[in-house]
């Protein structure tokens, strides 16, 4: 079993406590997003877990307790992009978070720290010029400390449409996303850091850019089948995601893992770090069944 820890929620900035405690308890409990109380309980068990995958846009809680987690095969997919609190308004400053991604590399090594550099959104703010800057300026302070850099092009989902809706972002076409794919490669080239694409349809091979896949059996050194239940773009290979929706307080414009601010605040002031379920208890109501992968 890989686990997916999260697309959900960034589980290393705000729960690294309560990962802890359920790496220390060998199990977790996982609500089903779509019907609440048929509950998962899945071992953590380093025998039943073939690896983790850490998603986080900010993971400097976890790094002084990185030691807990040595039993288990795992790496960070970890998302640094330079806009600004328009967009991503609850994460530290830039020069932060670049730290934080160097001094994480540094402990456990740059095959083991993926880059995302996603979504990509263009508007009158952040033009293709602003992204060609901004790019080369990420790639010049983490060369050497990762292996890989993944991105994406904004997706037009319709439950973030009325958030991102004061961006005003420019839709995508076909000329305009190999034009972006071009100059990522081309950048990213200078600086010796391999560049793949992230659920895309398109093909960017012309300009030397393969499909990826950010939950990847290879780099674990396990063999899965692809994941059937994400998009069928996705490279994803099959995982089991330990997180919530709606408990994480970044606040990033484009997630399509949150609703409201209320919703978020009500979720999160469930949290409690010993509870097996994420901000969340268990109830009589619960239909709890073991997940063998």
């Amino acid at each position: 079993m890989i686990i997916s820890a999260s697309r959900r929620t960034d589980l290393p900035a705000y729960y690294s406590e309560w990962l802890r405690n359920r790496i220390a308890a060998g199990f977790v409990l996982v609500r089903n997003p779509f019907s609440a109380h048929q509950v998962s309980r899945i071992s953590l068990d380093p025998e039943h877990v073939d690896g983790i995958v850490f998603w986080s846009k900010n993971p400097a809680p976890m790094l002084d307790c990185l030691e807990e987690f040595r039993e288990y095969s795992y790496y960070f997919q970890f998302t640094l992009n330079a806009y600004g609190r328009e967009v991503e308004p609850e994460l530290p400053s830039l020069e932060e978070r670049i730290r934080t991604f160097l001094r994480l590399s540094d402990m456990i090594g740059p095959e083991r720290v993926l880059w995302r550099y996603d979504p990509v959104l263009i508007n009158q703010v952040y033009t293709m010029d602003w992204h060609r800057k901004q790019f080369r300026f990420l790639c010049s302070q983490l060369a050497g400390a990762t292996s890989l850099c993944t991105f994406s092009f904004l997706d037009f989902y319709r439950k973030i449409a009325g958030k991102i809706r004061p961006l005003q972002p420019v839709p995508w076409t076909d000329d305009l996303q190999l034009e972006t794919a071009k100059m990522l490669a081309e950048t990213a080239a200078v600086y010796g850091i391999p560049l793949v694409s992230c659920a895309e349809t398109g093909d960017f091979s012309s300009v030397g850019v393969r499909h990826g896949c950010c939950i990847d059996a290879a780099r674990l050194n396990v063999r899965y089948l692809k994941d059937k239940n994400q998009r069928p773009a996705c490279g994803c290979c099959q995982s089991v995601d330990i997180g919530r929706y709606n408990t994480c307080r970044n606040g990033c414009l484009y997630c399509y893992a949150s609703q409201s601010p209320a919703r978020i605040a009500a979720e999160c002031a469930r949290y409690r770090p010993d509870s097996p379920l994420l901000c969340s208890e268990p109830d009589g109501n619960d239909r709890i069944t073991e997940r063998k992968g």
